[in-house]
Formats: C-alpha cells, structure tokens, sequence
C-alpha cells in the first residue's frame, strides 16, 4: 500500500492473515536454521514470538533488512527511505504464513503477534466479525 508522502508500507491494522490454502503442515512448525544461518522465517519467528504485538509488520520486515545487510544504526533513517520507497511484499507472503502454520494477527495498532494454526486463539480469529481476513499466498501455482 503507498501513502501520501510516496512511501510504502506493509502494516495492516485489526486484521488476522491466515495460513495458505495449499499449506502442507497440520500444526505450526518453528522455522530453523539452515547451515548455521539464520533464515527469514527463523528471524521473523524470533522478533515475534519473543514479544508479540510490540511490532509492525514495516518495522518487523526493516529490521530483517537491516540485519542482513548489516547496516548501523546511523544507516537506519536513510536505508528506511530508501526501502519503503517501493513497494515491499507483505505478511502474507511471509514463509511463516505460507510454510509454517502461522496465522497473523494485526491490533488496531497494527502491531502483531503469531498464532499456530492448530491453536484455540487461530480458531476464535477465524470467527471473530470484528477482523478482516486475509489469506497468506499459495506456495505453488494452480
């Protein structure tokens, strides 16, 4: 989504991002490394399960950036801009969404936390009204 000042953005608010249809796990998996190095989905699972809803999806997805491209903190400011001036894919085609069995769910803050599939709170999220839902993107092509 692009905003009014041109810069894009990630973050959804009071919204729950389901798992892909075409996932093939019956519960949610924690994603590990892999050769010693930390992945993606491991980073993401990381930021977020240790504090759910302390962050965005634009903060979440930055820091990642970030931290793999071994930026300072003085490059921050700059290499955010610089970022978010494109658009950047989603959550929802997140490998935590699509691989792991974790759905999403976005306060009205837009702060998020992660809910394995196979959990009461990802069933009650699937019937509460009040969110909008959003299916994380197949893994594969029809």
């Amino acid at each position: 989504m692009k905003l009014e000042n041109g810069i894009h953005t990630t973050n959804y608010f009071d919204t729950f991002i389901e798992v892909a249809e075409d996932i093939k796990l019956d519960t949610a998996k924690i994603p590990e490394e892999k050769n010693g190095k930390k992945t993606i989905a491991s980073m993401q699972y990381e930021m977020l399960s240790k504090k759910p809803y302390k962050y965005t999806s634009d903060e979440v997805l930055f820091q990642i950036y970030a931290d793999r491209n071994d930026l300072t903190k003085e490059e921050y400011e700059e290499a955010r801009k610089a970022y978010f001036s494109k658009g950047q894919a989603c959550f929802r085609a997140s490998p935590l969404t699509k691989q792991y069995g974790f759905g999403v769910h976005f306060d009205h803050k837009g702060k998020m936390a992660l809910y394995g599939m196979e959990t009461k709170e990802y069933q009650a999220f699937l019937k509460d009204k009040g969110i909008k839902k959003e299916k994380a993107m197949r893994s594969s092509r029809k």
